[in-house]
Order: C-alpha cells, then sequence, then structure tokens
C-alpha cells in the first residue's frame, strides 16, 4: 500500500512539472467537414451495394416463382437445370455481400483506409499544435475527462489545424 502511494505522489510530482493539454476527439469528429464527407461516402457506397444486392433478390425471387409455376410442367433435365440456376445465384448473392460488405470487403477496406488518413492528419494537427504551444501531454478529453479547464482545451486549434493542412491540400 505503501508503494502505491509512493508512485502517487512521485506520479503527480512528474505531472506536476509536464505541461497537459486536452482534446476532444469526438467534437472534432463531429465538427471537422472531412469526418462528415467520408461518412457521406461511405454512406453512398453502401446504398450503391445495398441496390445491387436487392436487384440480384429481385431476379431470385423471380427466377424461384418462374420456378415453383412452371416445375410440374418440366422435364428432369430443365429443372435440375433451373434449380442449379437459383442455387448459383443464390451462392452469387452471397459472394457479391461477402465481397463487397464482409470482413475484408471492399467496403470494409476502404472504410478501414479513409478512417486511417484521417486518423493520421488528426495526430498531426494535434502534434502541430502540441510542439507550437508547448505541451508535453495531450490527452483525448472525450474518453477520460470529467472536468477541463478551458485553458489547457485545445480542440478548437486542432481543428483549425486540421482545417488549414485540409485547405492547402485542395
Amino acid at each position: 500500500m505503501r508503494n502505491i502511494i509512493m508512485v502517487g505522489v512521485l506520479f503527480s510530482a512528474l505531472l506536476a512539472q509536464q505541461k497537459i493539454g486536452v482534446v476532444f476527439s469526438e467534437k472534432i469528429r463531429l465538427d471537422f467537414e472531412e469526418f462528415k464527407e467520408v461518412e457521406q461516402q461511405l454512406q453512398l457506397d453502401l446504398e450503391v451495394i445495398q441496390r445491387e444486392y436487392q436487384a440480384m433478390a429481385v431476379e431470385l425471387d423471380s427466377l424461384v416463382k418462374d420456378f415453383e409455376k412452371q416445375s410440374l410442367m418440366m422435364s428432369e433435365e430443365l429443372k435440375k437445370a433451373k434449380e442449379q440456376d437459383i442455387v448459383d445465384l443464390n451462392n452469387s448473392m452471397q459472394s457479391y455481400q461477402l465481397a463487397k460488405v464482409g470482413p475484408n470487403g471492399e467496403l470494409t477496406r476502404k472504410q478501414a483506409q479513409l478512417e486511417y488518413e484521417l486518423v493520421e492528419k488528426f495526430k498531426s494537427a494535434v502534434n502541430t499544435v502540441a510542439t507550437s504551444k508547448g505541451f508535453d501531454i495531450i490527452i483525448d478529453g472525450s474518453q477520460a475527462s470529467l472536468y477541463t479547464k478551458p485553458t489547457h482545451d485545445l480542440t478548437d486549434d486542432v481543428l483549425y489545424e486540421l482545417r488549414k493542412a485540409n485547405s492547402a491540400q485542395k
């Protein structure tokens, strides 16, 4: 117990010498336009995938209904061919879904890449602000802060850096 108290006292003394800032990443996610643009782009991509999948589902439904209506009048050969068409389209739909939105799907990979790029921009902006203002430690207030002294809140500064870097790229 005594060691824990001693470590706490030493840690407090160390932190007293450090300049600590806070950034609220949730506010940046909500206020930085590029986050919104990425979310909108991913939503549009998902809607395209859903429309394509829905078209396949309509086609499958049509095949099944036609098969059910005509199966009594079909030869065994034709019946097996139609059944295989239904199975193939069903498998194709599952493959499509997996390829587009599965764990390693196209949309999943695109989302991960875009999020990675945004996080890198965010980290770069935080580093720029921390360096220019002489902060030793920056913490994410969205995760851990119940109260932050306004002079330690660097969220607006980071937003400014993000927007400045974004406009320089365009």
